[in-house]
């Protein structure tokens, strides 16, 4: 069982994704992880993608697939995999199925998480992360008990860039922009689950194969 993960950045999908890979004993791959891996092994992949990294550039999509492969050719992956994280645009896809076929292989199934772009913004514009020791917190879910204060260590806790609203805003709106005409092709050529978190969740305990 092949599964590429979808959704826009702060929906949650590591999160399911890592729930559905435990459920059917598959690994959840992260394109982040294995290109953190691949650089910190020090393996040839690694220093190419790092190359780019460390220019500023993004790592080319052919590049990007090669890594993938290096990882899904490994033994834990003989009965599938759950890839989060990558395709994102319809040239990543393209690359990525071309690749796959090449050695007989494919995405069975795409899941789409969905979660309203309010929720996202509030989501993510509520966590605060300690400067000391990088424990993480939010303000409405998971608030520290005193405010601005992180409960580990005592630091200081404050609203990263990334997490401030009008970031969040211009990164979903990226995402609609490249993601739109990807779901379009994904749902005419794969078995397509469009879901919200809820609708995820209750997937988790049952076989995904019968929706």
């Amino acid at each position: 069982m092949k599964i590429i993960m979808l959704g826009a950045p702060g929906a949650g999908k590591g999160t399911q994704a890592k729930m559905i890979a435990h459920k059917y004993g598959i690994p959840h791959i992260s394109t982040g992880d294995i290109f953190r891996t691949n650089i910190k092994e020090g393996t040839k992949l690694g220093k190419e993608a790092k190359e780019y990294m460390d220019q500023g550039r993004l790592v080319p999509d052919e590049l990007t697939v090669k890594i993938l492969l290096d990882r899904v050719e490994k033994e834990d992956c003989k009965n599938g995999y759950v890839l989060d994280g990558f395709p994102r645009t319809i040239p990543q896809a393209e690359v990525l199925t071309d690749a796959l076929g090449k050695v007989g292989d494919k995405i069975d199934y795409a899941i789409n998480v969905e979660v309203p772009d309010k929720n996202i913004i509030s989501r993510m514009s509520g966590r605060r992360a300690c400067l000391g020791c990088g424990s993480t917190y939010h303000l409405e879910y998971n608030p520290t008990k005193k405010e601005g204060i992180c409960d580990s260590c005592g630091s200081e806790t404050v609203l990263r860039d990334d997490d401030k609203a009008e970031t969040v805003k211009k990164r979903l709106l990226v995402y609609h922009e490249q993601t739109h005409p990807l779901m379009i092709i994904i749902r005419s050529s794969l078995f397509y689950t469009r879901s919200t978190v809820l609708w995820i969740c209750k997937m988790y305990f049952r076989q995904l194969p019968i929706y």
